[in-house]
């Protein structure tokens, strides 16, 4: 009898209102004209990728973006609809969509897609305060932020998510936490916040220098004051940059960290699938000529081998608060944990950056803010026992264990 693998379905709508200042991500403001087209190679795409994930059950699909919601409800179940038609949808499926506060405000529109399967909205609020918004191009206020927030819950979705980000221009931090109890007063069963990215490219990056955008450590006093607000309020943290009530983590999301297989749809879409790492290019046309008998392009296309997902397994699960387990780590990588890693961890241990629980090593709101030199250390010791074993191997020393 066949093992039914689990699989997750990344849809995305690259279409927005308005390019924010920050944004880096493949989205097309003022593309209303194609999206007939696109919402058409979407559901060609699907159906002819169908029997690929005829051995799995679809148990997340999520629908980013750019503004998925502004894609409409018609569109949105239209594509929902081949997805449950083509593929094995679990009955309890996670069905995420992303949303801006300007197009969710319609109870009837979100009852709708609620009836057609969608069960979780992600929201992007971003900020209470309608200077901040203004300031990094939202086109939405904080009055909208509620609407939709009422929207949805008179259309009964009983899973929300709200997004909001710190480190915003001139934003000091008695300003982030009147943002961060704005949104805990909502009453979202999940929280994202991030700290704000200047990502070269964006209008942001050229007027960094002129933005007056806090400091690093205005920053991390930020992120470590999030941390134990949300605690307060019964929001439990389970990665870098994720809160949630218990039993509402972000079950899609957790695939990428835990290298669970997805496949990703559309422009700029990334999959993990099948053992292979591949991402579409980002060109809206040529991926609507390619799902109507053309050639998909692809900006990433890589055959990684199990046994050479280590350092992926070190990079993912170092965010999250389930952390790094050994005893997963020897039976996926027949390396044993503890000589690799154990000295490095000790020494975070020592500056408050890591902990062992329940023999699984995970960080501390202090090393996530560091996440990345910790991760770089994890990673630097494991590349040296990997040198040392091809050392050993080339010298025939064979008294060294090479699985």
């Amino acid at each position: 009898m066949k093992t039914v693998r689990p699989l997750g379905l990344y849809i995305h709508i690259p279409f927005c209102k308005a390019k924010c200042v920050y944004c880096d991500f493949y989205s097309l403001p003022h593309g209303e004209d194609r999206m007939d087209a696109y919402t058409d190679a979407l559901c060609a795409h699907l159906t002819e990728a169908a029997p690929l994930a005829a051995s799995h059950t679809v148990d997340t699909v999520y629908f980013g973006g750019g503004t998925p919601s502004y894609l409409g409800e018609k569109r949105l179940c239209k594509i929902l609809k081949v997805i449950e038609k083509r593929y094995q949808v679990a009955r309890d499926a996670e069905i995420t969509l992303e949303a801006n506060p300007d197009s969710t405000g319609d109870w009837k529109a979100l009852r709708a897609l609620r009836r057609c399967g969608f069960n979780r909205i992600s929201l992007g609020m971003q900020s209470a305060c309608d200077e901040e918004l203004r300031t990094i191009g939202r086109v939405h206020t904080m009055e909208q932020v509620q609407q939709a927030v009422e929207a949805a819950r008179k259309a009964k979705i009983q899973n929300l998510s709200l997004d909001l980000i710190y480190g915003l221009p001139h934003q000091t931090q008695e300003r982030w936490m009147e943002n961060l109890a704005a949104a805990v007063a909502l009453n979202p069963e999940h929280l994202s916040c991030y700290g704000l990215k200047v990502e070269e490219g964006t209008p942001l990056f050229a007027m960094k220098d002129t933005a007056g955008l806090p400091g690093d450590e205005e920053q991390a006093d930020m992120y470590l004051q999030t941390v134990e607000f949300l605690k307060q309020y019964g929001y439990e943290q389970y990665e870098i940059s994720n809160f949630a009530k218990p039993g509402r983590e972000s079950r899609h999301n957790l695939k990428y960290w835990k290298l669970q297989e997805y496949a990703g749809f559309g422009p700029g879409a990334h999959s993990d699938f099948g053992g292979v790492r591949y991402a579409y290019e980002k060109d809206l046309d040529a991926y609507i000529a390619a799902a109507h008998g053309g050639q998909f392009r692809f900006s990433e296309n890589t055959v990684i081998p199990p046994r050479d997902r280590d350092v992926e397994w070190v990079m993912l699960g170092a965010r999250l608060i389930s952390g790094l387990d050994p005893k997963d780590y020897e039976a996926q990588f027949r390396r044993r944990f503890d000589p690799i890693f154990l000295p490095f961890l000790q020494k975070c241990v020592a500056a408050g950056y890591a902990v062992s629980e329940n023999g699984v090593w995970h960080l501390t709101p202090k090393g996530f803010l560091v996440s990345n030199q910790i991760i770089g250390g994890l990673l630097d010791a494991q590349a040296a026992e990997k040198q040392r074993r091809a050392d050993a191997a080339a010298r025939g020393d064979f008294r060294v264990n090479l699985d």
